[in-house]
């Protein structure tokens, strides 16, 4: 009995630590975006995450023996997830954290779970939303008014959180079309990954000459900044987000979620100086809050199904994590895959 408690206590404080180190790498990522901001532009940060990332992801591929995903339908889903996951979102964090502080860019980020819930609304996938949910919702975006502030001539409003919740939307978009096109088909979930990256890495190339060929002279700051946001913030992070989903479930990994805009505020703060302010912490508190209540009257993660060959596709079940940062659920679909942080 003694050492099952002991045991069992052990795991518990494993679970804690890879949740506490997922939390922080996660947290962190819009630290490194407003460090990398100071000598990079918004696209040429956007291609060296997906580049570094991709080539990361391809490399554990390459070790593990897992191959890259074949067939046009498949690369056409790929491409499409990549745009609406990657390419865009991590765009347009980039440019709104030119104007925004980190830790209002991870609170605003916190709001993609509600815009998955009024994506599935109007696909008419997400029925019967039940009291709670709804309050939740309105919970949610109530707090996302607060911080916005748009009665303050000074206030947050801008196009930078703008665009910034418009990343939290393009990720919702994402979820939901990964979840249904992408999730199931006998895919390994890195091996998607890595692709994804990798046509993410095309896409921007394409826009590179628009707005990413301006004369750079990083620091060694700048330039650290980025690689640790590619590789740590954008690639182990998958690794570590199958990991928990794979030996503890969705619903473990969940728990991540709440924790990301506390770190982020809390990194911004202590390593940047900023201020959030009595506005930023309450409406940072409403957002979890609504986020918690439309979780709560939610499926569970008690019928994912068994993952395979250790890349953990095809063990989600009614959850998923956020690129940018969180889990969120996935309106009408009952597997989802993992994407990437804003």
């Amino acid at each position: 009995m003694e050492e099952g408690i002991v045991t069992g206590g052990t795991g518990s404080l494993r679970s804690g630590l890879r949740v506490v180190v997922l939390a922080l790498l996660w947290g962190s990522t819009f630290l490194w975006t407003e460090v990398a901001l100071r000598g990079f532009s918004p696209l040429q940060v956007t291609f060296i995450r997906c580049v570094l990332g991709a080539l990361v992801l391809t490399a554990v591929c390459c070790a593990t023996g897992r191959g890259m995903p074949r067939g046009v339908t498949v690369w056409r889903h790929i491409t499409v997830a990549a745009f609406f996951c990657n390419a865009l979102p991590f765009a347009l964090f980039g440019w709104g954290q030119q104007t925004v502080d980190s830790g209002l860019a991870g609170v605003l980020n916190a709001t993609t779970p509600l815009w998955s819930i009024v994506l599935g609304l109007a696909l008419g996938s997400e029925r019967g939303l039940r009291p709670a949910r709804a309050a939740g919702l309105l919970l949610g975006f109530a707090g996302t008014i607060v911080l916005l502030a748009p009665w303050q001539g000074g206030g947050s409003i801008g196009w930078g959180a703008l665009a910034i919740l418009g990343a939290a939307v393009s990720y919702a978009l994402a979820f939901t079309y990964m979840g249904r096109t992408l999730v199931g088909k006998g895919t390994p979930t890195i091996s998607l990954s890595a692709a994804q990256l990798i046509a993410a890495s095309g896409l921007t190339a394409v826009v590179m000459p628009i707005g990413g060929l301006e004369s750079i002279d990083p620091g060694p700051v700048v330039l650290g900044a980025a690689v640790v946001l590619a590789v740590l913030c954008t690639a182990i992070t998958f690794h570590l987000t199958y990991r928990i989903i794979n030996d503890e479930g969705a619903t473990n990994a969940a728990a991540v979620g709440y924790l990301l805009p506390v770190v982020a505020v809390l990194l911004g703060a202590v390593v940047l100086g900023e201020n959030p302010g009595i506005r930023g912490v309450v409406g940072m508190v409403v957002i979890l809050v609504g986020v918690g209540m439309t979780r709560g009257s939610g499926p569970t993660a008690a019928s994912a199904a068994p993952a395979d060959d250790g890349a953990v596709g095809g063990a989600f079940a009614a959850a998923k994590p956020a690129a940018g940062g969180g889990i969120v659920e996935v309106p009408g679909t009952r597997r989802a895959t993992s994407g990437n942080e804003g």
